[in-house]
């Protein structure tokens, strides 16, 4: 492709979108950017606080819990006080949980505050997705969760390497770092950001919101959607693997950290490298063929990973199941939306959230009493079941999934089954979303590719 090609393609892949999506988008890296606390937990327990290996997992298992229990909460306030509230409360409390948690010494303190560093920084995630879904149209939300997926990694990336240095110097900066960091996301959002949850009006004239047509209970009876969310669970078990199972697979077989730090760094590089170009490749193809192709990819990367004995060959592995990652993400975030009523964006994201939230919980006990019993050789075979079973599982769960002309239809009468009313294009009737200047309004709720 020549340089004028590749230039046409990138103004493609990233013109058309709300300027609201691009504030978001900002506030997305900038939090990347500064992460620290996912990356170096272990590490600042161990090396720089003296603890035990046991007690560094139990505290990662801690901040997952914090993000399960967090998950649901979220998405209620999501659809109840609005997505900019939770937003800001989200970072503002893991901002200063994540600034008290570089002054703990006692191992209690440092448990219980990682805890809430969980639940506070896993909170913003519904409102966020709900966001994005309101103001961006049905047919750039692929793209928009793409580009959103790409800014984590890309802040991600960079941050790894930069926390490495700071840690060098002073692990407390690093945490107070981070903390003035997500302050600038809060600010970011506070300035930039209007409120777009969709409000009903009422009889009298006067706009009320809809949130409490849609409840807890009316996403658990939700027996598809319920379905995705249980698939999810198992796709994100899965990619999990690579950042629990895989550094302890590759230590048992006798290669070093930086033999791990190597391979997996190929998993960043290909995100940040692949992602927009395979978005334009598969934003208008079939998504039940891109979830089941995803799932196969990720599960048989993963089972390969038994077959290697090189660095090359581990990171070749990786190269598989990252192009499963690349794919599945925004298909399956543009599946979620399809499927949320728009009064109830903040409760659906929130259950489908906890899906990834309780993987990683689960992951890491997965992981440990696999290959101490059975060995890693059994571990990667166990990924390759779980992504066959959930590649049959999208097959089946999306047989019957309307196309484009139909979607609206059907989730006419999906909704009216849970006893609410809403129009062809899956809004209450007189629903309405606020967008801010220039943004486009929600156009229907065709799919999502």
């Amino acid at each position: 492709m020549s340089v004028a090609g590749l230039r046409r393609a990138a103004r493609e892949s990233v013109s058309g979108l709300p300027r609201e999506f691009w504030w978001l988008w900002t506030s997305t890296l900038v939090n990347r950017l500064g992460a620290f606390v996912a990356t170096f937990m272990a590490l600042y327990l161990t090396l720089d606080r003296g603890y035990s290996a046991s007690y560094a997992g139990l505290v990662a298992a801690l901040h997952g819990l914090g993000g399960v229990v967090s998950s649901l909460g979220a998405g209620v306030m999501t659809d109840r006080l609005g997505r900019r509230p939770t937003m800001l409360i989200a970072q503002t409390s893991t901002a200063v949980s994540v600034a008290v948690l570089g002054f703990m010494v006692h191992p209690v303190a440092i448990a219980a505050v990682a805890f809430v560093v969980g639940m506070a920084s896993n909170a913003s995630r519904p409102a966020v997705q709900a966001m994005m879904a309101d103001i961006v149209r049905p047919e750039d939300r692929v793209r928009a969760f793409s580009l959103n997926y790409w800014a984590i990694n890309l802040g991600f990336a960079v941050s790894s390497a930069g926390a490495g240095f700071v840690a060098e110097y002073s692990y407390l900066a690093g945490f107070l770092g981070e903390a003035a960091m997500t302050l600038v996301c809060a600010f970011v959002v506070f300035m930039k950001v209007p409120e777009s949850r969709p409000e009903k009006a009422a009889p009298t004239g006067h706009a009320v919101t809809g949130a409490d047509e849609v409840r807890l209970s009316t996403v658990l009876r939700d027996g598809r959607f319920m379905s995705v969310v249980g698939l999810s669970f198992v796709i994100a078990l899965i990619f999990q693997q690579g950042y629990v199972g895989l550094p302890v697979a590759m230590g048992t077989d006798g290669f070093s950290s930086s033999d791990f730090g190597t391979a997996v760094a190929v998993n960043g590089v290909l995100i940040v490298v692949l992602q927009i170009p395979v978005t334009r490749f598969i934003q208008h193809r079939d998504p039940r063929r891109l979830l089941i192709v995803s799932s196969l990819l990720a599960g048989y990367g993963f089972g390969l990973t038994a077959f290697a004995g090189s660095v090359a060959v581990y990171a070749l592995t990786i190269c598989v199941w990252t192009v499963a990652e690349i794919v599945n993400s925004p298909v399956q975030t543009g599946l979620v939306v399809r499927l949320s009523p728009a009064q109830g964006r903040g409760r659906y994201q929130g259950m489908y959230t906890m899906s990834w939230s309780a993987a990683a919980l689960v992951a890491p006990l997965m992981s440990g009493v696999v290959i101490d019993r059975f060995g890693a050789q059994w571990l990667w075979g166990t990924c390759a079941v779980l992504g066959t079973g959930a590649a049959l599982g999208y097959w089946l769960l999306m047989r019957n999934l309307p196309g484009e002309d139909g979607a609206a239809a059907s989730e006419g009468s999906r909704v009216a089954e849970s006893g609410r009313t809403v129009t062809e294009s899956g809004r209450g009737a007189g629903d309405a979303v606020p967008v801010g200047p220039g943004a486009d309004a929600d156009a229907g709720r065709g799919p999502a590719v």
